[in-house]
C-alpha cells in the first residue's frame, strides 16, 4: 500500500500537466469535490452512515481530522500550482526534505531525542537548504512549505485513531461544501468551464483526479498506522525521485551546478540518516 501510494504521487506531475488549461485553484477544488463524492459513496455503500457518526461523536478526533483536511488541501493547492508553474524539481526537493523534517518535528513536538549521527544528517540538510538560498538566489519556500504541511499531516494521521478510508471521508466532508460553493461561484462568474468550456476530455480528467487523489491518501493513511515510520521514511523517497526525474527529463526544467550542489547535500543527509537507521535496526534485532 505504501509503495503504491508513493509511486502514484511520484508520477502525478504528468497527470496535472494534462490539466494545465484549468486554473490551479479550480483543480484543487475539483480534487476535493470528486474525491469526497467517491469516498463517501463507497463508505455509505459499505457501512451506512455509522462511520461519520462514530467520528463526529468524538470531538477531539473530529477536530484532528478537520485540521488534517485543511493541511492536505493546502498541500494539494501549492503542489499543483508549482507543477503547472514549472517548479517540479523544487516540489521534489520538498518531498526529499520531508523525512528529515519529520525528525525535527519529533524533537520539537514529541520530545524525541536524536543521536549525534541524526543531528549530523539534519545539519547537512540545513546546509543544503542554505546553499540553495544563497547561491541559487531564492529561498526554496515551495519545497519547505510542501515538506512542512505534509509532515504535519502525517503526524496528525499517525495519532488519529480512525480507519484510513473513514478518516479520508471525514476530511473530505469538512471540505466538500466550501469547495462545491467555490466551484459554483466560478461557473456563475464565467471563469469556470467545467461543462463545455474546457472540453469533455478535461472534464473527465478532473473527475478521475478525485480517484487519483483518494487512492494514494488511503494507502498512505493505511500504511502509516501499520508500518514503522522509519520504513515509511525510506519508501517515501520513491515519490520525489520520480518527480525529480520527470522535472529533469520530461519537462526539462533548469538544473545548474548550484542547484546540483544543494540537492547533493540534501541527498547526502538522507544517505547518512538511512544508513544510521539501518544500523540501529540491525542492532535492535540482534538485541
Amino acid at each position: 500500500m505504501a509503495v503504491g501510494a508513493f509511486v502514484l504521487w511520484g508520477v502525478m506531475p504528468l497527470y496535472w500537466h494534462l490539466l494545465k488549461v484549468v486554473p490551479s485553484l479550480q483543480i484543487v477544488l475539483h480534487r476535493i469535490v470528486w474525491s469526497a463524492v467517491l469516498v463517501a459513496a463507497w463508505l455509505f455503500w459499505k457501512r451506512g452512515g455509522g462511520w461519520l457518526r462514530a467520528v463526529l461523536a468524538q470531538p477531539r478526533l473530529a477536530a484532528m481530522l478537520a485540521a488534517s483536511g485543511l493541511l492536505i488541501a493546502f498541500n494539494w493547492g501549492l503542489y499543483i500550482w508549482a507543477v503547472n508553474a514549472g517548479h517540479v524539481i523544487e516540489t521534489s526537493l520538498g518531498y526529499f526534505i520531508n523525512p528529515l523534517l519529520n525528525v525535527v518535528i519529533g524533537v520539537v513536538f514529541l520530545r524525541e531525542r536524536l543521536n549525534p549521527v541524526q543531528w549530523l544528517s539534519v545539519a547537512i540538510a540545513a546546509a543544503g537548504v542554505a546553499w540553495l538560498t544563497f547561491n541559487y538566489g531564492s529561498f526554496p519556500w515551495i519545497a519547505l512549505t510542501l515538506a512542512g504541511s505534509f509532515a504535519l499531516y502525517g503526524v496528525i494521521r499517525k495519532f488519529a485513531a480512525v480507519d484510513a478510508v473513514a478518516g479520508l471521508g471525514v476530511e473530505s466532508a469538512y471540505l466538500f461544501l466550501p469547495a462545491l460553493a467555490a466551484l459554483a461561484w466560478f461557473e456563475w462568474q464565467g471563469t469556470g468551464g467545467f461543462v463545455g468550456g474546457w472540453g469533455v476530455g478535461v472534464d473527465l480528467l478532473l473527475v478521475l483526479g478525485g480517484a487519483l487523489t483518494a487512492l494514494p491518501l488511503v494507502g498512505f493513511a493505511y500504511a502509516v498506522r501499520r508500518v514503522p515510520l522509519s520504513m515509511v521514511g525510506v519508501l517515501q523517497y520513491i515519490a520525489p525521485t520520480l518527480q525529480f526525474l520527470i522535472g529533469l527529463l520530461v519537462f526539462q526544467e533548469h538544473f545548474d551546478r548550484d542547484r546540483a550542489i544543494g540537492f547533493a547535500l540534501i541527498w547526502a543527509a538522507l544517505a547518512v540518516f538511512m544508513i544510521d537507521g539501518i544500523r540501529r535496526a540491525r542492532l535492535g534485532g540482534r538485541a
